[in-house]
């Protein structure tokens, strides 16, 4: 087959053989200063902003192939120029911003420039290139357009990043992290490990995605995370594993979570709880210093709260320990016509915190009222159990405007809740029940508010960093319609995963009478109200966890066949064993002060779980469909 190019063809071919056997770089561009006046260079990068001084005279930049640093370019076509020479300048004049260009030129040494700094970038502020030779490797289209103040959508992430240092920046953090987190952990003699990424279906909590082949009726799932394969490590005489584990969970899409994310995956054998926090306390602190300069709690162990500890004193599962505001049990205190009036609940639990604000209660009272008007502010208003009870200190009131809570709450307030003029305490009544789930109406509403005041200036935004770690959860939840859970029908579902034991011998007793208040041998690891992680001690008898399975969470025979792998495992002696994983993504985020995860990963998803530069996902073809012998149904 031969093919006739038309002109246009010709041209793009020629040009692009030139750019094929191109000759090599000389130097790299940030180290030109310490090269000799007069020396002869190569260098590749981009083209940056050109100013023409003259019809003979141009000045333009070349920036970095890491668009880190860049250098001057100085272009003379004087009147006794070669024709190449002369060429070279009317080149320079025809290249595009943003071009990839390779430049030939001699070392010049220049009046060192004020500002080392050009677009963010570092100048080389005592050195320039005067151009012999400029060639473009490719051309950068008119039809993009970049200033300083262009932003690219998701269809263009790709110049999102080029043009977007920050964006650039954050990966090579991440990098920088992933780096300095493996040395960490191949110093502690843990073995890296990779585990399988086409795995089988099994109903460890989270919707999977299922990979279909084409074996009629077969299909592979891709893993929620290596747990099971981690565990088959441990059983399999390599006693510290590691790995930066990709995992996939068909979830819905919030800020904080992608379809797709990386996770620290480690586990340890022979070991228990604190064996594993002390190491993450290790890494983490390792961490902080090697890529923040900060030096966390350098003499002191994180501190430990329980799940109720942490959900009574703030509402969440997950607190942020800088934002004080204590949640405080008032039932007790008030008199019954206030607690009727805020909640149609019979015996309910009323919990109050204070939240200091500027000493003006005409800026606290049209602070709140904005608040609740507010689409933030109206689920709080629509709570079933009761709207939130708000009450302002103002000394010009009678009994400081507290008068509804009653005299002698008003007159003997508890310490912790003593308001000072202007500030704000805020009650809500719960159903009397034990905790469950990740946070409370209060806690979520004290974070609704401490949010909003800080949008509007009120007061400042918290600072620094501060670790907790949750213990003793549930080692079972109550069932629901959102999170599908083990499959089971006993009506409870694994709080985490169906591998975490039971805490103590009391608790592996409870499993057989009262299944529900087992704790679990669980721990998460939360800094500034995320989550970074979580791990527990593993169920590491066959004939325990095949009963957790069967009898406690009452899975059906199919379904605990599809672990019969990992017991198979546990029966042949495997040791007791401990894990974590720390969710990647979002310890990057925190690390950077970011709210979304999508701001430390390259090429993220959309809320709607696409990928809008590739268009993914994408509709099967006929031929793909019966291929893997799919059909689609109404």
């Amino acid at each position: 087959m031969q093919i006739e190019p038309n002109e246009r063809l010709r041209v793009v071919l020629d040009s692009y053989k030139a750019t094929i056997l191109r000759p090599p770089k000389t130097h790299n561009i940030e180290i030109l200063s310490e090269l000799q006046v007069g020396s002869q260079v190569c260098l590749y990068g981009y083209l940056g902003t050109r100013r023409d001084v003259s019809k003979s005279l141009s000045f333009a930049l070349l920036r970095s192939s890491d668009l880190q640093t860049c250098v001057q370019l100085v272009s003379i076509s004087k009147a006794q120029a070669t024709g190449e020479e002369k060429q070279s300048h009317i080149s320079l004049k025809s290249q595009k911003e943003w071009t990839p260009v390779r430049v030939d030129g001699v070392l010049k040494e220049r009046r060192p420039a004020k500002d080392d700094s050009v677009f963010g970038m570092t100048l080389i502020n005592d050195r320039e290139v005067e151009l012999n030779e400029i060639e473009g490797l490719n051309s950068f289209p008119s039809d993009i357009i970049v200033k300083e103040d262009t932003v690219f959508p998701p269809e263009q992430r790709h110049l999102q990043i080029r043009t977007n240092k920050i964006l650039r920046d954050s990966l090579r953090f991440r990098s920088n992290a992933v780096k300095h987190a493996r040395r960490f952990l191949l110093e502690k003699k843990f073995t890296e490990v990779e585990t399988p990424m086409l795995f089988k279906s099994t109903p460890e909590g989270a919707r999977e995605f299922i990979v279909p082949t084409r074996n009629k009726g077969l299909a592979y799932a891709l893993p929620q995370s290596p747990q099971q394969y981690k565990q088959i490590v441990m059983a399999s005489g390599i006693p510290m594993y590691f790995q930066f584990a990709r995992c996939f969970r068909d979830e819905d899409l919030r800020a904080d979570r992608q379809p797709e994310f990386t996770q620290l995956d480690i586990e340890m054998a022979f070991a228990g709880a604190y064996d594993v926090m002390h190491h993450i306390e290790e890494l983490l602190k390792r961490l902080w210093f090697r890529c923040l300069s900060i030096n966390l709690q350098p003499e002191g162990r994180f501190p430990h709260l329980t799940y109720h500890e942490a959900m009574a004193s703030y509402g969440s599962d997950k607190p942020d320990l800088r934002l004080g505001m204590e949640i405080h049990r008032i039932t007790k205190s008030l008199i019954p016509d206030l607690i009727s009036k805020i909640t149609p609940l019979q015996d309910p639990v009323v919990e109050a915190f204070r939240m200091k604000l500027p000493k003006d209660p005409k800026v606290t009272r049209e602070f709140i009222s904005n608040f609740l008007d507010s689409p933030e502010g109206k689920p709080f208003l629509d709570n079933l159990d009761g709207q939130p009870g708000i009450f302002i200190c103002d000394r010009k009131q009678p009994l400081r405007g507290l008068a509804a809570l009653g005299h002698e709450f008003a007159m003997k307030m508890p310490d912790e809740l003593s308001l000072k003029h202007g500030e704000l305490l805020v009650l809500q009544a719960r159903k009397n029940v034990p905790f469950s789930g990740g946070s409370t109406s209060l806690g979520n509403l004290r974070l609704a508010l401490h949010k909003a005041a800080v949008a509007q200036g009120l007061i400042g935004p918290p600072k620094g960093f501060k670790f907790v770690w949750i213990i003793d959860f549930p080692l079972f939840s109550p069932s629901n319609d959102i999170d599908p859970g083990q499959g089971g029908t006993a009506g409870l579902s694994s709080t985490h995963h169906p591998f975490t034991a039971p805490k103590t011998p009391e608790d592996v007793e409870l499993l057989l009478e009262s299944p529900e208040k087992v704790v679990a041998a669980h721990y998460d690891i939360v800094v500034n109200g995320v989550e970074l992680g979580g791990g527990s001690r593993r169920i590491h008898n066959a004939e325990v966890q095949e009963f957790i399975l069967r009898d406690v969470l009452k899975m059906s025979p199919d379904r605990l066949e599809d672990f019969r792998h990992l017991l198979e495992v546990l029966r042949s002696g495997c040791p007791p064993h401990a894990g974590i994983a720390l969710g990647w993504d979002r310890l990057i985020a925190v690390m950077l002060g970011n709210d979304s995860v999508r701001d430390v990963i390259a090429f993220p998803k959309s809320g709607k779980g696409e990928d809008l530069l590739v268009k993914s996902p994408n509709a099967m073809t006929k031929e793909q469909l019966d291929t893997y012998h799919l059909q689609f149904t109404d």
